[in-house]
């Protein structure tokens, strides 16, 4: 009588487990997870403020086989080229300057050293070539934190490397308007340019344009500062400046020219600055963007790209830092210093008070070591 009770339970049990199963090998050893600060990427990329408009953080997360894998967190960048760089564009990294030392061998750059075996990319940060450049691959590139895209000219077939904007994939197409409007884009308009119809065919992510072809409110990164020179600004991933105001005047026939020297631009630091009208400056947001969301859930995984431990000054003797030495954890009544003496809490004033920087309109919030106040930044 009791097995018979208990036969329809023990076979729900069994094909409870069956399917748990079934899912468990459907599911492989990565998930998609939000993380807390959703909102926040969600509300720098968009610009959206209402909380509908929430995007999660996707990010890869494994199961905690070992200890390193628990906390590891990484990008789902599975568009990423598997193979090797194109090595012609490429030169090894090698001798002392992994270790922060300078050209007399002397380390200016503390907690530096060790690392995987790498090799330099060299990328265009200038693009003057121009016309067409087929796109084809985005790369990790170990020596900057976005991603990199291998493009092909079509004209004669050479490649280079340029910072990959976000959402750039194999097979996209890009130009390079630094060296003029071509004559068939000018004769399609008309013989005379319309900013309006130059920006609907010029302003595309991934194209290099001089900042004064660029519309007023758009997201640039790669933006240089000088009339010949490459980038400068906003390398990094998920990066971005925007253009805030230009020069114009408007003439009779309704078209905008562009009559003053600069472009005003303002960073994501808050820092509006000038830069010139003929400075080159790639439309988008640099690669990359969840970057500052990882979690290398490992000290070797430090160790692997090239940064060695930093150990605290109280932990040291008294002649390896002015906070060491001494009975128990004591710095000896002493203000926060660094390690030659100055102090290290709010910061230390190197700069001369008439080395003004020019080109600054607004500088940057600067908290002198304070918190910042949610509610005013």
């Amino acid at each position: 009588m009791l097995r018979s009770q208990f036969r329809p339970l023990a076979a729900g049990v069994s094909a409870f487990c069956q399917s748990s199963l079934r899912l468990a090998a459907l599911r492989g050893y990565a998930t998609q997870v939000r993380s807390n600060h959703d909102s926040d990427a969600s509300t720098a990329l968009s610009g959206a403020g209402s909380q509908a408009d929430y995007e999660p953080v996707k990010m890869r997360t494994y199961k905690p086989r070992t200890p390193g894998l628990r906390h590891l967190k990484r990008p789902i960048n599975d568009h990423l080229w598997k193979g090797r760089p194109y090595l012609p564009l490429t030169f090894p990294k090698k001798g002392h300057g992994k270790g922060g030392r300078n050209n007399q061998g002397v380390i200016t750059v503390r907690h530096r050293g060790g690392g995987h075996k790498r090799r330099i990319r060299t990328v265009d940060f200038e693009r003057w070539a121009p016309g067409p450049h087929l796109v084809e691959r985005i790369e990790y590139d170990p020596g900057r934190s976005a991603h990199i895209a291998l493009l092909t000219r079509k004209a004669n077939g050479k490649k280079t490397y340029i910072v990959a904007a976000e959402g750039m994939r194999a097979g996209d197409v890009v130009h390079s308007y630094r060296q003029g409007i071509p004559k068939d884009l000018l004769d399609s308009m008309g013989g005379v340019i319309d900013p309006g119809v130059l920006a609907s065919k010029t302003a595309w992510r991934g194209n290099c344009l001089p900042m004064h072809m660029i519309p007023v409110g758009t997201n640039v990164f790669n933006v240089g500062s000088q009339a010949k020179g490459g980038a400068v600004f906003c390398r990094s991933a998920g990066t971005y400046a925007t253009v805030i105001s230009k020069e114009e005047e408007t003439r009779e026939d309704g078209s905008k020219v562009v009559t003053g020297r600069f472009v005003v631009v303002r960073l994501q630091s808050g820092e509006i600055r000038r830069v010139s009208k003929d400075a080159c400056a790639t439309i988008g947001v640099a690669s990359n963007v969840m970057h500052h969301y990882r979690q290398l859930g490992k000290a070797g995984r430090k160790r692997w790209l090239n940064i060695r431990p930093t150990v605290r000054g109280l932990a040291m003797n008294a002649f390896e830092h002015p906070h060491g030495g001494g009975r128990g954890k004591s710095k000896g009544n002493r203000i926060p210093t660094s390690p030659w003496g100055t102090p290290s809490k709010g910061g230390f004033k190197t700069r001369r008070k008439n080395n003004i920087n020019k080109w600054v309109v607004t500088p940057r919030v600067r908290n002198m070591g304070k918190r910042r106040d949610k509610k005013t930044a």
